[in-house]
């Protein structure tokens, strides 16, 4: 099995991922899937505390509610003079971890390094894990996809090189949206807005910026750095380099041991040919493999599904004998679960998940492993040290590169 060395380092691949009215829409989910009717996303509703005590306050709100001027902060019984047939929901915290952690474990799919920086939003840091010819956009249409396919909420999603343009473009038009702000879009895109829209510019400032006559973002960023920073400290240095789409700052992720490993890819365009499915195949079980490896843990289960045209899903799962993170050993054992699903389908979806995770202190290693395991093992491990190097990428099989071509096809957008 022959390999290649692809272009040159990327710059940084980052997304912001944020939930859209998160307590609100995740109080409704909880609702529905216990039997409610009424989805309260589509009447006046706020989420908030005890109305009984008047210290309650609007935490959420629908966009029904926001219609009457509710505003999130407020206190209830205010709310409740706007709109006096306006129902009122209290929030729970363990639904809202739950939901999160559904959310999180589904961007898992895409990349380990992912920044929790709050309960409803997440950056995540796709550099070394797009494949040759994948595109990051692609990718953030796609998982704003599979949020409200699978999820039953929605998200917005910023596309940038950095965090902060790729936060401050998922502040843009609301929900359900995908944006970019790229350094060459950051003088039509960001510049015009009010500096009050700045992140981490806050109301002290602001009243100090407006003494100024900085009403702007791009006032800001067109201020001389030396006099903010002589006005506001280091602060002044931030808003400025802000202003400019400057941040370096890294996507600071914590290493968790994951309970499952998995990849899919929504297709371009619907697939018959089972042998163009065992190519993607191919590449899916090697990044998994990699995932896998990477955390030092073996696959006791293999799962494969499928999504038809008709958005139908079918999977099949297969016990190993012997748990494994050989990507040989992964493709083997996918492409026979998919030659059992697959019955001509026209298939839209794809995707693999390593279940029932093993780390190498709960197996007993065989000691029968063949030579050529041992050799695909040596060769897993090879690629992998160079993946870490050169990026995920970067480096792939030659079975690999058809499979980059075949996906080189821009999604429209929207869809």
């Amino acid at each position: 099995m022959f390999y290649y060395m692809v272009g040159d380092i990327m710059e940084k691949q980052i997304l912001h991922v944020d939930v859209n009215n998160a307590f609100l829409s995740w109080t409704a989910i909880e609702r529905l899937e216990n039997g409610e009717e009424i989805d309260i996303r589509t009447i006046p509703a706020v989420i908030g505390g005890d109305e009984s005590s008047r210290h309650g306050v609007v935490l959420a709100k629908s966009m029904q509610a926001k219609q009457f001027g509710i505003k999130t902060g407020e206190p209830i019984y205010q709310a409740r003079k706007k709109c006096p047939y306006i129902q009122v929901f209290q929030g729970n915290y363990d639904n809202y971890r739950k939901y999160s952690e559904k959310l999180y474990n589904l961007l898992l799919e895409y990349t380990d390094r992912i920044e929790r920086f709050s309960i409803d939003e997440c950056f995540m840091d796709l550099t070394l894990f797009l494949r040759k010819n994948e595109k990051l956009i692609d990718k953030a249409y796609e998982i704003k996809r599979r949020v409200k396919e699978e999820l039953g909420f929605t998200v917005n999603v910023g596309v940038s090189t950095n965090k902060l343009l790729a936060k401050m473009a998922s502040d843009f038009e609301k929900p359900d949206k995908v944006h970019t702000l790229f350094k060459e879009e950051i003088q039509n895109k960001m510049w015009p807005l009010p500096a009050s829209e700045l992140f981490m510019v806050g109301k002290g400032s602001i009243s100090k910026l407006q003494q100024l006559g900085i009403k702007t973002i791009g006032d800001i960023a067109k201020c001389d750095k030396n006099m903010l920073i002589k006005k506001f400290g280091k602060h002044g240095k931030m808003m400025w380099e802000y202003a400019n789409g400057i941040d370096e700052s890294e996507v600071v992720y914590v290493q968790e041991t994951p309970k499952c490993i998995g990849n899919s890819i929504t297709l371009p365009r619907d697939v018959y040919n089972i042998s163009k499915l065992n190519e993607i195949l191919l590449a899916l079980s090697e990044q998994v493999g990699f995932r896998l490896r990477k955390y030092k843990l073996f696959a006791g289960v293999i799962n494969v599904q499928i999504k038809t045209k008709e958005f139908n899903t079918y999977s099949h799962q297969r016990k190993l004998e012997t748990p494994t993170n050989v990507t040989k050993e992964i493709y083997i054992t996918a492409k026979q679960l998919l030659e059992e699903l697959h019955k001509n389908r026209a298939v839209r979806l794809i995707g693999i998940r390593a279940d029932k995770l093993y780390n190498e202190n709960e197996i007993q290693m065989s000691l029968f492993d063949t030579i050529e395991n041992k050799k695909q093992e040596r060769l897993d491990k090879t690629m992998d040290e160079l993946k870490k190097k050169y990026g995920y990428g970067k480096i792939t099989r030659a079975g690999e590169m058809k499979v980059n071509n075949m996906l080189n096809i821009r999604k429209e957008k929207g869809e």
